[in-house]
């Protein structure tokens, strides 16, 4: 095991913010190691003996179970809960005990909640490593890193590309992760949405202070022929306290084929998934389309997670 490999055992993922660009190009080739396991096209068992405790508070489809896919590939055992109504939460319990709880029954625990700062909460009262799985508007780390492995995978490199970020800026925790994270490495951000929905300005002013270059924008047309990457987002009609405010921008913007004939040859799309309205079903069959691999991406990359944090060790 090298000295990098042990830096992360015990250690808690709470925000991308907290990982070095050395640590994140450690995850990342860690990863990379990883996609033949997680195809079931290379059978090893480094976590044989270890179990993953997930505390889902809200709804989720794909971050739990491609953490459940990726314990099980390494031989470890899942346990944990996708609703809070099914637990002691129910009848009062706090998320302090439920987390020492969850942290005397495994070895590591993944957490999502509905509220901003949940995460960090739980790693205070956990004595096992914590990953944060999403927290309300605030950080979603484990989705960021495996967007920046989807991106590196596709266009080799992270530095200095241009990203446009499309659609619900305001709540989406993942645009938030990813944003900063990609500051780190000198790309360029391109904010496409409407105004009630852009970028807040307490994301953005970071991100200037690292030397980021940054943009606004209100068309998507606007970003088409100059950008690498298009990410776009849902507009969460759960984030929004009135569902008249949410109908004024529904369904806003749409990336279809034939707007992307103007784009770069190598340009990708990304979605964080699930999509409603945001890319239309015929962009699927273009070799732009990247975000069903990108989904696939969360498997590989939470195995490295998983394996670093407990120290497991696989031949290279």
């Amino acid at each position: 095991m090298s000295m990098q490999d042990k830096d992360f055992i015990g250690k808690d993922i709470v925000s991308i913010r907290e990982l070095s660009n050395e640590e994140i190009d450690h995850i990342l080739l860690t990863a990379k190691k990883m996609v033949e396991i997680a195809k079931g096209k290379k059978v090893v068992k480094p976590l044989d003996g270890k179990i993953l405790g997930t505390a889902f508070f809200e709804p989720s489809t794909r971050t739990r179970l491609s953490f459940e896919s990726a314990m099980l590939r390494l031989g470890g055992k899942c346990l944990g809960f996708s609703e809070a109504t099914t637990t002691s939460v129910a009848k009062g319990e706090t998320l302090a005990d439920t987390v020492r709880m969850l942290a005397s029954y495994s070895d590591v625990i993944v957490i999502r909640h509905k509220y901003e700062g949940a995460a960090r909460l739980a790693a205070e009262f956990s004595d096992k490593p914590v990953i944060n799985a999403g927290d309300g508007a605030g950080q979603h780390p484990t989705q960021t890193l495996l967007d920046l492995f989807t991106i590196k995978e596709k266009l080799g490199k992270l530095e200095g590309i241009n990203v446009a970020l499309i659609g619900d800026l305001k709540y989406g925790r993942t645009v938030h992760s990813l944003a900063h994270a990609l500051a780190k490495f000198n790309a360029n951000l391109y904010f496409v949405a409407p105004e009630s929905l852009q970028m807040p300005d307490h994301i953005i002013e970071p991100l200037v202070e690292m030397g980021a270059k940054t943009q606004k924008f209100n068309a998507l047309e606007d970003v088409i022929e100059t950008c690498d990457v298009f990410y776009m987002t849902r507009i969460q009609r759960e984030r929004f306290p009135d569902i008249q405010e949410y109908n004024k921008v529904a369904g806003i913007f749409r990336l279809n084929a034939k707007m992307l004939e103007r784009a770069k040859k190598h340009a990708i799309v990304m979605h964080p998934l699930p999509r409603v309205n945001e890319i239309s079903p015929d962009v699927d069959a273009t070799k732009h389309a990247m975000y069903f691999e990108q989904a696939f991406n969360g498997v590989p990359v939470r195995m490295a997670l998983l394996l670093l944090l407990l120290g497991g060790e696989i031949d290279a």
